[in-house]
């Protein structure tokens, strides 16, 4: 049977840690058996996680004997990662034993060395600091999940769902894996990657000297902005413009206003039932086509499905997860495969 190790260290999200052991404890197989064992170890007996104490059956030399090993998500990123930990992950991969990890778990992937000069995500508050850290690694802060093969990286907290849905799906087949979604009121497949969960916060420094130039920008989103209309708006010639806006907001003032608008409709497509195509013209897009391909590029997903998934009961789906086809074009999940 396919056993699975699931590491817990002090410091463990304990939603992290709970994903991989209900998934695959409770897979079943065409014919009834269970499709995993499933093993939660630690360096100690007992680990704190946030609220409350989890005590382990299995010390680390039962990762030796995995065929996959999951590492959870760490509360304190700047905990040392235990070197009896980092002996025994590279010594599975020398064994061809398969590593995942979910949400921070990556950070303690990546010591190991085992990412690096590979593709990896991991929530995206913490993605810049994974990047940071280890260069070699070329972190993805877009997708759910990367699978490069042996070696597996997911994002934040329900990611990790997809992740493990994931490996079902590759260790069982469509069937079995849509049996696991649909036990955890999941959708096999989900629309988009993580960035359509990032909340970008419009950047607009508090006594920077743009600072009520992005406030007007903001309110007139509507409004076909140019270069040269902001530039007489500002008081400044083009060329100064651009230089201070780079300076203050690290990127050019169309950019920005893109990103503006698309967080605009972001909202919109939340919190009314406007039609998209007055929601395209309410935020300063000049046609229906312009507005769905910067969503597109920005959210990974198309205005209809960013629209399912956020307003469920009115648009199609129920908490648990579609009920219907997506809309044509819709694209299927973001994920990096090897």
């Amino acid at each position: 049977m396919h056993t699975v190790a699931i590491v817990a260290l002090d410091g463990v999200v304990p939603f992290d840690l709970s994903i991989p052991t209900e998934v695959f404890r409770h897979v079943r197989l065409p014919f009834g058996g269970p499709g995993y064992q499933v093993r939660v170890c630690g360096l100690t007996p007992e680990v704190h996680a946030g609220a409350f104490r989890v005590k382990t059956h299995h010390g680390l030399g039962s990762l030796a004997r995995a065929d996959t090993i999951f590492l959870p998500g760490i509360m304190d990123l700047s905990a040392p990662v235990p070197p009896a930990l980092l002996k025994a992950l590279r010594a599975a991969a020398g064994r061809g034993t398969r590593i995942a990890s979910i949400c921070t778990g990556a950070f303690l992937l990546a010591a190991t060395g085992l990412l690096d000069g590979l593709r990896a995500t991991t929530h995206w508050m913490a993605a810049e600091e994974l990047a940071r850290r280890h260069p070699a690694i070329q972190v993805d802060p877009n997708v759910l999940y990367v699978d490069n093969g042996q070696l597996l990286t997911s994002a934040g907290a329900a990611a990790g769902l997809d992740l493990c849905l994931h490996l079902v799906r590759r260790d069982h087949g469509a069937a079995v894996a849509a049996d696991a979604a649909r036990l955890a009121v999941m959708p096999l497949e989900r629309d988009g990657g993580q960035s359509q969960f990032i909340t970008h916060v419009p950047p607009a420094p508090e006594g920077a000297s743009l600072e009520p130039l992005l406030h007007w920008m903001e309110d007139h989103l509507h409004r076909p902005l140019t270069l040269q209309a902001l530039a007489r708006k500002a008081a400044m010639s083009e060329r100064t413009l651009s230089r201070h806006f780079r300076e203050q907001t690290g990127t050019t003032p169309l950019q920005w206003l893109l990103h503006a608008r698309v967080r605009r409709a972001q909202h919109l497509l939340e919190t009314t039932s406007q039609s998209v195509e007055a929601i395209a013209q309410k935020v300063g897009f000049g046609s229906i086509t312009t507005f769905r391909e910067h969503f597109q590029r920005f959210v990974a997903t198309s205005p209809l499905a960013y629209r399912r998934a956020f307003r469920g009961g009115l648009e199609g789906l129920s908490a648990g997860g579609r009920s219907g086809p997506p809309p044509p074009g819709a694209p299927r999940r973001t994920r990096a495969a090897s």
